[in-house]
């Protein structure tokens, strides 16, 4: 995939970090095999591999993606639904299977 993304792309993730293999990343940045990567998330949070802060082509930001007003609004009357379906007996509206 880093491949495809050729010498003028850049790789952005705000996801997950468990979505990017970090050492073919370093390797793709060191290489120039991308221009670039903008990461919001990593592997092994919260410990960001030595070798990202190294690069100059590399942005890295302390998993900021979801600060806005409106996206923590979202959380929190997500949180407040699922408390409220809990107690009136319901089902959640986002629950984590391994603990149903």
């Amino acid at each position: 995939m880093l491949k495809a993304l050729g010498p003028q792309g850049y790789l952005i993730n705000v996801a997950r970090g468990s979505v990017v293999d970090e050492a073919a990343l370093i390797d793709a940045l060191q290489q120039g095999v991308i221009a670039g990567a903008g990461l919001d998330v990593f592997e092994k949070e919260p410990n960001v591999p030595e070798a990202l802060w190294r690069l100059d082509n590399v942005v890295l930001t302390p998993h900021i993606a979801s600060g806005t007003w409106q996206t923590r609004q979202a959380m929190a009357d997500l949180a407040v639904a699922n408390l409220q379906a809990h107690f009136a007996g319901r089902p959640l509206l986002s629950p984590i299977p391994e603990w149903c």
